[in-house]
């Protein structure tokens, strides 16, 4: 693994810190030049290659790293007609990091296959600050072979892995893993706007839910903002939030298990971006949940 080349689309939040480790652990890599993309100085100076064309930084790649929005950019760019499929190299990898519908991840590893390369989908959970630290959580679905010819790179920006089945099964996980954690930081922000409009301080109430059942992950990335305002631990918009949770949804009508908690999650963001709340960080709802009306 070593010796390929590594290519990698979305350099943002999230694809950042990947495509600093990536480096850091010495694969070669180079990246598409977009106007999403955070600040790139560091990793050009660290020898990353820039491209302007798809198609370039695709026929360069050994492994294509996708670390985008969601099912409509993975759409985009290998469903459509200007598919990055036709630019592969024969028995190319291309390894999905982003959050999408298992189904559309299904038919874009067809077309991956059509086209004589490998897929596997790698989704992700933690923060841009595990990111940053190759300390994120790989959730994978793919075959047996491809994902242990992968390890050594995933381990280069990932400090756990599961590998949950064939193709789609690590976007299931996903799914399912972040209808958990959004739905629990939904869940603490709007508790913590009844708590504040009825006086109970938020040191009070967050060491409250620590020694109690409301302890975890999801509070520990609410607390920072809830005693200081701060949302560092938890860079992530409610927009993104609201994609998630339906993609969730579909998951769950297509399974056929009840889905009443998850309307309600559903409804919540709903409301936030709705509200103007959209771009605000996640845990930025426990103010704007103190709205009434």
């Amino acid at each position: 693994m070593s010796k390929q080349t590594i290519g990698i689309v979305g350099i943002g939040m999230m694809g950042h810190g990947i495509a600093r480790n990536v480096l850091k652990a010495g694969w070669p890599l180079g990246y598409l030049a977009h106007p999403g993309n955070q600040p790139t100085d560091d990793l050009d100076a660290a020898g990353a290659r820039r491209f302007d064309a798809l198609q370039d930084l695709v026929s360069g790649s050994d492994v294509v790293i996708l670390c985008v929005t969601g099912s409509a950019q993975i759409e985009e760019l290998i469903l459509g007609e200007a598919s990055l499929a036709d630019a592969l190299r024969p028995g190319a990898i291309v390894v999905d990091c982003s959050t999408g519908i298992p189904a559309v991840t299904v038919e874009a590893a067809e077309r991956v296959a059509v086209a004589g390369g490998r897929f596997v989908d790698a989704s992700m959970t933690r923060t841009p600050k595990e990111a940053e630290e190759g300390r994120l959580n790989l959730l994978i679905g793919g075959d047996d072979a491809i994902v242990a010819e992968l390890t050594p790179l995933f381990e280069a920006f990932s400090e756990n892995r599961f590998h949950a089945g064939p193709v789609g099964s690590g976007q299931m996980l996903k799914l399912i893993h972040n209808f958990v954690s959004l739905g629990t930081v939904t869940l603490i922000s709007e508790a913590a706007a009844c708590a504040a409009e009825n006086g109970i301080s938020p040191e009070i109430l967050v060491d409250c839910l620590r020694r109690g059942g409301g302890h975890g992950a999801a509070l520990e990335r609410v607390a920072p903002f809830l005693l200081d305002g701060e949302t560092g631990q938890m860079r992530f918009t409610n927009a993104n939030a609201l994609k998630d949770i339906s993609y969730y949804g579909k998951l769950v009508e297509a399974t056929g298990t009840r889905r009443d908690v998850a309307d309600g999650v559903l409804s919540a963001l709903g409301w936030l971006n709705e509200n103007g709340f959209g771009e605000a960080m996640a845990p930025e709802a426990a103010k704007a949940f103190r709205q009434k009306g």
